[in-house]
């Protein structure tokens, strides 16, 4: 996938993921692999975010046994890692160009994950809630460009469901030790639509057209939608 800011990056079967410099050739300029005590599990989904200043950059990387880990390239570490117990079918921060904020995940079984990844929280990390949709695999998820906190899911059941994440009144707490921790908020299904029988796998928002959004699916059709009322969320 791009990331918009000269890079390509994507992750293997071999659970190896890789980060490309467009303006260079062949190699690529980052390259994380499971240690070789570790089991090598296959890289489903890759995101790229946190790039709200030139030395920042995080990947994202979910697996097919659940685990999601988050790459910090600058200091070439994992950063943070979790298990959310179903494979992990897509993955994408709601921005890539600021502070890491939301971070879902949409995996098998019908779940998806949002996190909330602004205050790491050192005892149980970042805080999410789960939600289950399209009773089926979701595969995929996309921002609306417009408002960062609306997204489509794309289910195995032909299905799109539009959601808007709500923040809690406080973002964060501190506990008895004066340590900050983060509070997820709640989301909200807005729509659903079956399209077809078949699964969804691709969808993009125009980022020109606020509503505007195409997508495609395994009966190889290719669908134009427009999504409205989309300013009174």
């Amino acid at each position: 996938q791009s990331s918009g800011i000269n890079a390509e990056y994507g992750g293997s079967r071999d659970g190896t993921v890789k980060v490309w410099d467009v303006r260079q050739e062949n190699d690529p300029v980052a390259m994380m692999q499971p240690k070789e005590s570790e089991a090598k599990r296959d890289c489903w989904a890759v995101a790229f975010g946190n790039t709200y200043t030139e030395a920042e950059r995080v990947v994202a990387a979910g697996y097919d046994n659940g685990d999601i880990k988050l790459f910090d390239l600058r200091s070439m570490s994992v950063r943070w890692e979790t298990n959310i117990k179903n494979g992990v079918c897509g993955l994408q921060f709601d921005r890539k160009d600021i502070l890491m904020n939301k971070l879902v995940a949409t995996t098998l079984e019908g779940k998806f994950h949002t996190f909330d990844v602004r205050v790491e929280y050192p005892i149980c990390g970042y805080p999410s809630v789960v939600e289950k949709a399209h009773k089926s695999t979701i595969w995929g998820v996309r921002h609306l460009p417009q408002n960062r906190d609306v997204y489509m899911t794309l289910g195995g059941n032909g299905s799109l469901c539009l959601w808007k994440y709500n923040y809690p009144k406080e973002r964060t707490k501190q506990d008895g030790d004066g340590v900050e921790y983060g509070i997820a908020g709640t989301v909200e299904q807005i729509q659903n639509v079956i399209l077809g029988t078949q699964p969804l796998s691709g969808f993009d928002w125009s980022p020109d057209k606020e509503g505007l959004c195409v997508c495609s699916g395994f009966d190889q059709t290719v669908r134009v939608c427009i999504v409205t009322r989309l300013k009174s969320l």
